[in-house]
């Protein structure tokens, strides 16, 4: 989620058991991915992807893709986030979610707290898929050390995903072995999100 830009009204969670659920953010400092986008990379992974799913969502903000991700059947989620506004927001929709699924919140979530690149550095735990939503300009000045980072952390099976939604012109360049599965955006100066798998 990028900084200093005010979150969109009405978000809510598009799909599966908790459909419809509101999703709160805080009146300023992220960047929530927005409900047409989220229920498009959703569309794109498809129902088997997700079910069961052991989730990882960096940057997470609010938490809308974590959640998202839950709603519609993954196993559990792990949430990044080191903002104190987001994790408050971030609390109240896990718990929103989690009451919608009949679960208790711990029993579904994890929160890693801290920066994103020092977190991701410590443990070697991997995810079916991974999410990242980081603030756009990690995206010109690190892409390379990100990239590196998060597809460390997907799990070693085809069907492992990495999703990032950045600017529309951003080109990732890819270590050897990763593909561009998919791309989704309207335009060069609109969001995208990149579906990124081994090749």
């Amino acid at each position: 989620m990028q900084a200093n830009d005010s979150p969109p009204n009405n978000m809510r969670i598009t799909g599966g058991q908790a459909r419809g659920i509101p999703i709160k953010a805080p009146d300023r400092g992220v960047r929530p991915a927005t409900d047409y986008l989220r229920e498009a990379v959703f569309s794109s992974l498809g129902p088997a992807r997700v079910s069961d799913a052991r989730v990882l969502d960096c940057f997470a903000g609010t938490g809308a893709y974590g959640l998202e991700a839950l709603s519609r059947g993954a196993g559990h989620a792990t949430f990044v986030e080191q903002d104190r506004g987001a994790l408050k927001c971030w609390e109240q929709n896990r718990a929103a979610v989690a009451k919608a699924l009949q679960q208790e919140p711990s029993a579904i979530t994890d929160l890693w707290r801290g920066d994103a690149f020092k977190v991701l550095s410590r443990g070697a735990e991997t995810f079916d898929l991974v999410f990242a939503d980081p603030p756009y300009e990690l995206w010109d000045s690190r892409d390379a050390d990100l990239l590196t980072a998060l597809l460390a952390r997907l799990a070693e099976h085809e069907n492992a995903r990495l999703i990032c939604e950045a600017p529309g012109a951003w080109e990732p360049t890819l270590p050897e072995g990763w593909v561009l599965h998919r791309r989704l955006a309207k335009g060069p100066r609109q969001p995208s999100a990149l579906i990124i798998g081994r090749g």
